[in-house]
């Protein structure tokens, strides 16, 4: 119980933070049950009075620092769990902090690089952005007497402790919910914020991003649209990470890109045609691709910074999403609802000719307007709220996918917004789709085949090996069955007696905190 108190403290605030910014005004309160209905009336009397407009939940994690802020991000990728209206309040959610000192920094930097900054850097600036991770300078290096300038990531001090102080209570109340009610099992929320963590733990060892963004290089060297910039892995650790300066027009100033008379209307055929290369051919695309981690260089090409959240698809992946693509395009129903099977994603005791009739629902009014009218994203978003209805079990890989095409798609039109999305789209996903499922593609998947079959042959012998030694271990346990020790009984049942009590115990600590708050309040 005592190691409970910090937890519920830290949500306790929360909670508090949470309904002074109005957020449980858009809670329906019917579904609840009325011990929940009278906090949410409790609740609503602590709200400040400006606080009914705007993105609330935004404007209250915000205010909660940058563990909530990383979770609002991963909501916003979720709408099939906090719905449609307050994913789109969290895609508002901007990552900007203040930064910290330049004294901490610089202390950062000659502690993790194992040397003096002077030895390290020629000069170092000032910060020029921060966000809730880390925040950027510019510096130079020197090399043969030319200087060269350069970009340092370095992660906020004391980033790691603060986050895990967080997490370990988010995790708390996720449990708890979980343990207590059905809902919170469906919404999974366990899930969400096992995500959340992992995506911290990777973006806060910046030699994974550095990882990232060294891969994608490769990816996209032959790219004539677009690339990134080159890591210097000399001066690169799990708090810092150094690359290329790019000197560069930012997508969000439009003012400047006009002035310098670049190509809008290309310049958003460039974005489009570029994450799909991404997600198609290379299966790695960037997972956060709004206008400020976008500029465009002297020669006309995109690049991309801040590689922090990265988004993979599978092969079949990748084939799921050209040929639903495709299929929309072509009005081929029938096919996007067999890809659909094919991929595992509908269980097959659904029919398919059903799943074909609900898809053309969604296909068959987008040929009644211009191709100018006609939002891919929106399109993805609709057909994952159908398949809901088939049982397709959420996959997070093709949300994440969904969420950066809504991006992707709302920069491309901001630059010219009578694009059309599919025309602009399709040389890549029919190029994609005859290389992989073409005749060389079904020639490489024979050969690949081939090479696993030979693979499991290889193996036969100790596959049969351990079966006997399984089943041998099945008839003793059927023989003389399985027994646990009284003590072991006991142990359990105490042991889970102990957590209801916590659990109970922590949830009226919460009740009656909140109460406090309120009655001083008032």
């Amino acid at each position: 119980m005592i190691s409970a108190i910090p937890h519920v403290l830290r949500l306790t605030r929360a909670a508090f933070v949470v309904a002074r910014e109005g957020t449980f005004a858009v809670v329906d309160p019917e579904p609840l049950p009325p011990p929940l209905r009278l906090l949410l009336r409790l609740a609503r009397l602590i709200e400040r009075r400006d606080a009914q407009s705007g993105p609330r939940l935004a404007r209250a994690l915000t205010r909660l620092g940058p563990t909530y802020v990383k979770l609002g991000q991963v909501l916003a990728t979720r709408p099939d769990v906090v719905g449609v209206a307050m994913a789109r309040d969290l895609e508002r959610l901007q990552d900007r902090l203040p930064a910290f000192s330049q004294e901490e920094a610089e202390a950062v930097v000659a502690s993790s690089l194992e040397r003096p900054l002077t030895q390290a850097f020629a000069s170092f600036s000032p910060p020029v952005a921060a966000a809730s991770i880390a925040q950027v300078h510019r510096a130079e290096i020197e090399k043969d007497g030319v200087r060269r300038p350069v970009a340092v990531k370095i992660l906020r001090p004391h980033i790691a402790e603060r986050f895990r102080r967080d997490l370990g209570a988010l995790m708390f109340a996720a449990r708890t919910a979980e343990a207590l009610s059905p809902e919170a099992r469906r919404l999974r929320s366990i899930e969400i914020v096992d995500t959340l963590a992992r995506s911290v733990a990777m973006e806060m060892d910046l030699r994974l991003e550095a990882a990232a963004l060294s891969e994608m290089a490769e990816n996209t060297r032959d790219d004539p649209d677009f690339r990134v910039p080159t890591v210097d892995w000399d001066r690169t650790s799990h708090h810092v990470l150094t690359m290329e300066w790019i000197e560069g027009l930012p997508l969000s100033d439009r003012a400047r890109l006009e002035a310098a008379q670049v190509d809008l209307p290309d310049l958003g055929r460039k974005v489009i045609q570029s994450f799909l290369q991404h997600a198609l051919r290379d299966g790695l695309f960037h997972a956060d691709m709004h206008p400020g981690n976008l500029f465009v260089d002297d020669s006309g090409r995109l690049v991309a910074v801040d590689f922090g959240i990265m988004g993979r698809l599978g092969l079949k992946e990748r084939r799921f999403l050209a040929e639903i693509l495709l299929g929309f395009i072509t009005r081929d129903y029938r096919r996007v609802a067999e890809v659909h099977f094919e991929a595992g994603y509908v269980p097959a005791h659904h029919s398919i000719e059903n799943f074909a009739q609900a898809i053309r629902a969604i296909g068959e009014p987008i040929h009644n307007r211009r191709a100018d009218e006609i939002s891919m994203a929106r399109l993805l978003t609709l057909l994952l709220e159908v398949t809901g209805l088939f049982d397709m079990r959420t996959r997070p890989e093709l949300i994440l996918l969904q969420k950066t095409m809504v991006v992707v798609e709302g920069v491309a039109r901001s630059f010219d917004p009578r694009l059309d999305i599919w025309k602009t789209a399709d040389p890549v996903v029919r190029a994609w789709i005859e290389r992989n499922l073409g005749p060389i593609g079904r020639i490489e998947g024979a050969v690949s085949g081939a090479g696993q079959l030979g693979k499991l042959f290889s193996g036969l012998p100790a596959i049969a090996a351990r079966a006997v030694s399984a089943l041998e271990q099945v008839e003793a346990m059927t023989r003389d069955g399985l027994v646990l020790a009284p003590e072991t009984v006991v142990a359990l049942s105490k042991a889970q007696a102990r957590r209801n009590r916590w659990q109970t115990r922590a949830l009226w600590v919460i009740a009656l905190t909140f109460l406090a708050i309120l009655w001083k309040i008032s």
